[in-house]
Formats: structure tokens, C-alpha cells, sequence
């Protein structure tokens, strides 16, 4: 397939060996690995993990739910909390897979009871510090009084264990903070392991970012992990140091479309709605949505961070470039650009084109 408009380029032997260092981590540690499938959300991809023996996974919705389903995965935990309104399709679900859901209220756990048609367990959504959702670790009377209608409601909804993620290792600047955090969920989700356990003796802990599983040997008392973005990797991981830059597997390549010289800007066809709009901070204080990986021959070069994507607007994308570099960058080239978040760009593109050239779609948006 010839190049034409920004196109979303896989590097499947990376993405192969990210999803093997991560399956090697899990069995090391005698952990269920149960990968979140919302950064690649594709058929194809999915699919290679079972080469590595992945028979669980986790989605982010129910339509994402019902497509996975579709491909044959039984055992999926949908880690967003219960939407009321979908109730006839998490029936549907349940009544063909082993359905995981969250809960962190007692009206959702009343609700399931009285509109489940097939039985479900469910996790407990357990707030170790990211502030998005389910109920604060250190709320363990608000937590016991959940559990309580849990006995009263078994027959439909089953009581699994606690859920985590902590997102807020994301907001980090340093690796020992991602360990900090990491060991801090840990304590507060075996407090409640051990608080519970007597009544709950299977209950089993599941945790989740891709920071903490990358970088972490310390699961004591985990059961599970469910990390996603490191089967791609991205920008914002590598500052984080929870990857290398050659561990990053896809990257965007889009034609350059227009040249500044007095400004030492070159416009590529290329943006927010092709990379999202997130960014993270470049060493010189401005934002940065992609690094520039410019071809000379065959040979990738990684230009330092003084050259990177500067700006984005709809279809545009603006880089800042050297003096010494703008001249090397000519209308009608390809340029390439790592993503500073691998899931958003995904889920843009719609569709990867592997280095072998072969054509992978994701899940239909609609």
C-alpha cells in the first residue's frame, strides 16, 4: 500500500515482543495476565495474543465487550463503570461469556440484582489515589456496608475481588514516583485483602497501568494485571521511563504539505484529528504532541527535541524544526511521528498498516 495521507504504520515484531515481555512478567510473578484490549481495540491484534496463552481480557465498554465476544474471548471484564441504560446488552453478554463488571454503589449493585438474567461477579472499584472513580481505599466502613448487600444479593451478583487503577502514576516526572505509587496501592488494597478475606476467602486483587506493570517487580497479594498501552507503547510512556524509544511500535507518517523558513516550520498533513490532542511538556517549556523520526536512506534517525510537533489543528500538523534540519524536509516527503498517546491515536486512525504492509482494522465506530 503507497503512502498517500497520514497513516498509522505498526512495528508487528515490537508489538510482539512488548506483548511477550509483559506475558513473561505475569507468569514470573504467578500472575493472571488479563490485558486491556482498549489501546489496540482490533480483532488481529488481539488475536496474537493468544500465542502467548492470554484466555481473559479487559474492555473499556460494552460495545467493545460484544465485539471481543464476537471473536471468540469468553472471559472479559469490562473495567468502566455499569451504564443502567445497556442492561439488555450486558444480559446478552452474560448469557454467553464470563462477564466481569465494577460496582461502588449500592444502587448499582440493587439494580443488577433486579435486572441480571444470568449470574455476574462484579469487583469493587477501589480509589488508591487517581480521584477518577470508585470508592477510597481508606473508606473501608463505606466499602464494608457494599459488601454487606453483596451476601444479600449472591444469587445474581457475585462478589470477585477489588479493582484498581492507578492512573496517576500517568501525572508522574520520575520512575521511583511510579514506585511509590505502586507500593502505596499495594498496602492500602492488601489492608483491605486482609480485612475482608475471612469473609471473603477467594477474593482476589486486580490492578492495572501499564507504568506500574512495565517498570514494577513487587506484586504481593495481586492476583491479576491489566495493563493496555504497553502492546504499543508511546511518547508519554518513555518519559516516564516505563519503555524505550525502540520499544514504541507504531508510529504515524504523514505527508509534508507546506514549508516556513522564517519561521523553521514544516507543515505535514497530519492532526488533532489524526493524533488527538494530547501532549506532554518539551525540554524547552512548549507543548509536544509527536517526535519527528526522519528517513535518510534506509536509515531511521531520531531527531533531537529541539525538532518535534509543535502544534495541531484539525488537519495540520506544524513542526518545529532546526535551521540545520528544515532544509532536509522537502514538499511530497513522508515524515515520521512517534504519538505521545498510543490509545487516542489508535482508536483516530481506525485502521494500521503493518511494516510487512499488511492492513489491520479495529473495532467499527458507530
Amino acid at each position: 500500500m503507497e503512502i498517500i495521507r497520514p497513516t498509522l504504520v505498526l512495528d508487528k515484531k515490537k508489538c510482539l515482543s512488548n506483548i511477550e515481555f509483559m506475558a513473561n512478567k505475569a507468569e514470573k510473578h504467578k500472575l493472571r495476565f488479563r490485558p486491556h484490549f482498549k489501546t489496540h481495540v482490533s480483532a488481529e491484534i488481539g488475536s496474537w495474543f493468544r500465542e502467548y496463552g492470554v484466555t481473559a481480557i479487559t474492555v473499556s465498554s460494552v460495545q467493545m465487550a460484544e465485539y471481543f465476544a464476537e471473536q471468540g474471548w469468553d472471559d472479559i471484564t469490562i473495567a468502566f463503570p455499569v451504564n443502567p441504560l445497556e442492561i439488555d446488552n450486558i444480559n446478552a453478554l452474560a448469557q454467553k461469556i464470563k462477564l466481569n463488571l465494577v460496582v461502588e454503589t449500592h444502587e448499582i449493585l440493587k439494580f443488577l440484582n433486579n435486572k441480571l438474567t444470568s449470574v455476574v461477579d462484579f469487583y469493587v472499584k477501589i480509589d488508591t489515589g487517581h480521584g477518577r472513580t470508585g470508592i477510597e481505599a481508606d473508606r473501608e466502613g463505606q466499602i464494608e456496608n457494599l459488601l454487606e448487600y453483596a451476601l444479600l444479593y449472591k444469587e445474581n451478583v457475585k462478589f470477585k475481588g477489588f479493582l484498581s487503577h492507578s492512573g496517576h502514576t500517568y501525572k508522574t516526572k520520575a520512575r521511583h514516583t511510579i514506585y511509590n505509587i505502586h507500593f502505596d496501592a499495594l498496602m492500602k488494597l492488601n489492608r483491605l485483602k486482609t480485612k475482608f478475606s475471612p469473609v471473603f476467602p477467594d477474593l482476589e486483587i486486580s490492578i492495572g497501568d501499564t507504568p506500574s506493570c512495565s517498570i514494577s517487580d513487587d506484586f504481593r497479594g495481586v492476583d491479576e494485571i491489566r495493563p493496555g498501552n504497553f502492546v504499543f507503547y508511546d511518547l508519554m510512556q518513555q518519559q516516564l521511563s516505563a519503555c524505550e524509544y525502540d520499544q514504541i511500535a507504531i508510529r504515524m507518517v504523514c505527508p509534508v504539505v507546506s514549508k516556513n523558513q522564517s519561521r523553521n516550520e514544516v507543515v505535514i498533513h497530519g492532526g488533532a484529528v489524526h493524533f488527538s490532542k494530547d501532549y506532554i511538556m518539551n525540554i524547552d517549556g512548549k507543548k509536544l504532541y509527536g517526535r519527528i523520526v526522519r528517513r535518510d536512506g534506509n536509515k531511521r534517525i531520531l531527531l533531537n527535541e529541539m525538532n518535534y510537533l509543535h502544534d495541531l489543528s484539525q488537519e495540520h500538523g506544524i513542526l518545529k524544526v532546526s535551521p540545520q534540519e528544515f532544509n532536509k524536509f522537502k514538499i511530497g516527503d513522508l515524515v515520521e511521528i512517534l504519538p505521545v498517546h498510543a490509545c487516542l491515536t489508535a482508536h483516530a486512525m481506525g485502521y494500521y498498516l503493518t511494516d510487512e504492509g499488511e492492513i489491520i482494522d479495529t473495532m467499527p465506530r458507530h
